[in-house]
C-alpha cells in the first residue's frame, strides 16, 4: 500500500490536476465509482488507484485484469482526489482524439461552442447533446478544457458517449460541414429568424458563443444564418447551457417522431 505523498505514482496523479500535464501525457483522471463504471472498453486505462477502505470492502480483482492497480491509504486518497467526498476509486485514462472528417457526416446534427469557459455549462451542454442523440460536439480553441474535473462531473459520463473535437479551428470545421451540406446556425441576439422557424430535418449545427461575450463577429460570419430564441419576458439573454438545450430540443422535435 502506498502511504507517501512523495511516491512517483502519487506525484503523477497530482500533476494531472493541471491541463499542461494532461496535454503532455494525453491522459486524464476519471474519479468516482459511477464515473469509472462508464469508461468504455475501447478506452485505454493506464492505471487505477483505490483507497485502502474501498479495497477492503470491494473485490478489485476485475479491475486488476484491465490495468495496473495501486492501493493507497485513505488519507492519501483524499489528498489526490478533487471531489469533496472521495469514493475511493479513480482511473488514469488515455484521451480519445477525434478527426473532424470522420465524425462530420451528411445529415448529422452537431453542436459547436466558441470559447465556452464555464465548466458547468460545458458539461451540461455535452450531457444534453448526448441525451438528444447529437452526432458530435466541437469545442474551439480557447474553450475550457474538456478534461477539467468540473466539466467531467457535469457530463455525468456523457463525455464517454459522444464524439468531441477539442481545440478546433472553426473556419476549418464550418468548411467541412458546408462541404457535406450541413447548415450552420449561429445562436445570436441579432438573429432575424426564430429557432423554431428553421428546417432542422437535414444536416445542421448550432454554434454557441462565450457566456459573457456571445459569438464573435468572426465566428458569426462563418454561419449560414443568425437565429434567436424568443424572450417575451424581456431578459437580455439566456444561460449558455439553457439556450443550447432549447435549440437542441427543437432539432429533436423536428428530427424524430414520438
Amino acid at each position: 500500500m502506498i502511504e507517501s505523498s512523495q511516491n512517483k505514482i502519487i506525484k503523477e496523479i497530482k500533476s494531472l490536476s493541471e491541463k499542461k500535464y494532461r496535454d503532455r501525457t494525453n491522459t486524464f483522471i476519471a474519479d468516482g465509482l459511477r464515473f469509472v463504471s462508464e469508461i468504455p472498453e475501447s478506452m485505454k486505462v493506464e492505471k487505477m488507484i483505490f483507497s485502502d477502505g474501498f479495497a477492503a470492502k470491494n473485490d478489485i480483482s476485475s479491475y486488476m485484469k484491465r490495468c495496473e492497480c495501486y492501493v493507497v491509504s485513505d488519507r492519501l486518497f483524499k489528498e489526490i482526489s478533487e471531489t469533496e467526498n472521495p469514493q475511493g476509486i479513480m482511473a488514469v485514462c488515455q484521451k480519445i482524439n477525434f478527426d473532424a472528417e470522420e465524425i462530420i457526416k451528411d445529415s448529422g446534427f452537431y453542436i459547436i461552442a466558441e470559447e465556452m469557459n464555464d465548466p458547468g455549462n460545458l458539461g451540461t451542454v455535452i450531457r444534453t447533446a448526448y441525451a438528444a442523440g447529437a452526432d458530435g460536439i466541437v469545442l474551439s480553441k480557447g474553450s475550457v478544457d474538456l478534461y477539467n474535473q468540473k466539466v467531467l462531473r457535469s457530463t455525468m459520463g456523457a463525455v464517454f458517449k459522444i464524439p468531441i473535437i477539442q481545440n478546433a479551428d472553426l473556419e476549418y470545421i464550418t468548411s467541412v460541414m458546408k462541404s457535406k451540406n450541413i447548415n450552420v446556425y449561429a445562436a445570436h441576439l441579432k438573429g432575424n429568424t426564430y429557432h423554431y422557424d428553421l428546417d432542422l430535418k437535414g444536416g445542421c449545427a448550432f454554434m454557441l458563443g462565450n457566456e459573457a461575450r456571445g459569438l464573435s463577429d468572426k465566428a458569426a460570419k462563418m454561419c449560414d444564418r443568425l437565429v434567436k430564441i424568443p424572450m417575451p419576458g424581456g431578459a437580455e439573454s439566456l444561460n449558455a447551457s439553457v439556450a443550447a438545450a432549447v435549440l437542441i430540443y427543437e432539432a429533436v422535435r423536428q428530427r424524430h417522431e414520438f
